[in-house]
């Protein structure tokens, strides 16, 4: 017998387990033969509202795939239809991607789509386990049956990639030029910010996503981490923001806006980095700008009066950055769905910029490629309604048919903006991946 968890059935599907983390890299490993498969991962940070600690869906009872056009409504014609046939006892998992943008905004422009998730998937798993530090639930026909495949996992042995090169869509004097190009609009009044993101990409690549993932999460585990797999198409993620959580009537949203270098070796100038961030002006007007878009956006759905700033510039620390983030809360109105709420909030304010519309038609005039599940979210719906998804940032998009891999990274521009320092801020965002990526 494999004696990394000790198990004890507590009631039917619920064994009690310990060596936490072996039993994580069991459950991802087990969970690889599956063609469709969500893996949702907290990695212990207690930012709350709390996440489940993690969460796998696999295999698929039913799903929807759409492009945008009529992607929500018919998402909305899907999550109806079960609960009219008493069928709403299934959890949903799946992904929103940025150019939803064109069905909610009317915005047209589409730029050549290389990892090929669709604009919108969703699936009803056949299979869903949640588990912590002590215990597994099982939902699916054979709860014993799984959780004894799971123990008798073998460690995998992984490569983690080829031989690749890694090459930026972007030269860092276009980039600049761009920048100070979008620093003239907002001098002109068309937006006061502006999320400008960069695509670093690989052709013709092979590497085996669960192994890049346990190796991401190593480097720089994060609060909203995913992976997820939609047949050929893969999304590794190591995201640190939140972009929506319902519970019951409540709604809440945690944009990032102002990132500060880490320095772990030197306690003292981490300390002084994560200080200059909660004092910085720059970083505080971005933050405040974005804060004021998701208010707005928020108050669309929900009752008068109801929303509210939690927390303002709200300074938390991960592997790699000092993040800004606030949180911004309100009461639901009656009667509101799950794609009323996304309407008025998706594309996340700080993966666009203000205001929202014009600033997404100056990204579509000005960045080079197509962002597609990038800046897009993850997440699961509950059975009674409830959800929480992540903004998809600090992600490897790979096609396993194709080979090609790709990243993307991006930053709030002003018209206070050092075309230079966003540069490397982006690079600092994309570190933990070309880490893992060597």
């Amino acid at each position: 017998m494999n004696n990394t968890s000790n198990r004890t059935t507590l009631v039917n599907g619920t064994f009690r387990i310990s060596d936490f983390k072996r039993i994580k890299e069991k459950v991802l490993n087990w969970a690889q033969q599956f063609d469709t498969f969500c893996f949702l991962d907290n990695h212990q940070y207690q930012i709350k509202p709390q996440s489940i600690e993690c969460l796998l869906a696999a295999g698929v009872r039913s799903k929807i795939k759409a492009n945008a056009g009529t992607a929500l409504e018919q998402l909305q014609q899907f999550i109806n239809i079960k609960k009219l046939n008493s069928l709403n006892t299934g959890w949903l998992f799946g992904h929103l991607g940025y150019d939803l943008k064109n069905e909610i905004e009317r915005l047209s422009v589409k730029k050549e789509n290389n990892i090929r998730f669709p604009d919108l998937f969703f699936f009803e798993p056949e299979i869903l386990i949640r588990f912590n530090e002590n215990e597994m639930i099982i939902e699916a026909d054979d709860p014993e049956r799984i959780f004894t495949e799971i123990r008798q996992q073998r460690p995998a042995i992984f490569s983690l990639a080829s031989k690749q090169t890694i090459q930026s869509r972007i030269a860092k004097d276009e980039y600049i030029g761009i920048v100070n190009k979008l620093k003239q609009h907002i001098l002109r009044g068309d937006c006061y910010e502006i999320n400008f993101c960069q695509e670093f990409f690989a052709d013709q690549t092979v590497i085996d996503p669960v192994a890049v993932y346990k190796r991401l999460s190593a480097i720089s585990p994060n609060p909203f981490s995913a992976l997820y797999r939609m047949k050929d198409q893969w999304l590794v993620c190591a995201s640190p923001e939140r972009f929506l959580k319902k519970q019951k009537n409540q709604i809440l949203s945690q944009p990032i806006k102002g990132t500060a270098k880490r320095n772990i070796a030197d306690e003292k100038e981490d300390q002084e980095n994560k200080d200059n961030l909660w004092r910085s002006a720059k970083d505080r007007s971005e933050n405040v700008m974005i804060v004021d878009l998701v208010r707005n956006d928020l108050a669309k759905v929900c009752e008068e009066g109801t929303v509210k700033v939690d927390e303002l510039y709200g300074i938390y620390s991960f592997p790699q950055v000092h993040q800004m983030i606030s949180t911004v809360s309100g009461e639901l109105k009656k009667n509101i769905s799950f794609t009323d709420i996304i309407k008025a909030a998706f594309p996340m304010g700080s993966m666009t910029g203000a205001p929202k519309k014009r600033a997404m038609e100056l990204i579509d005039k000005y960045e080079i490629s197509q962002r597609g599940i990038f800046s897009g979210a993850l997440g699961y719906i509950s059975p009674n309604g409830d959800f929480d998804f992540n903004v998809i940032i600090r992600s490897i998009m790979y096609n396993a048919s194709s080979g090609y891999l790709s990243y993307q990274a991006g930053s709030a521009i002003t018209f206070y903006s050092d075309a230079e320092k966003e540069w490397e801020e982006c690079l600092l965002k994309a570190e933990a991946i070309r880490e893992v990526l060597k």
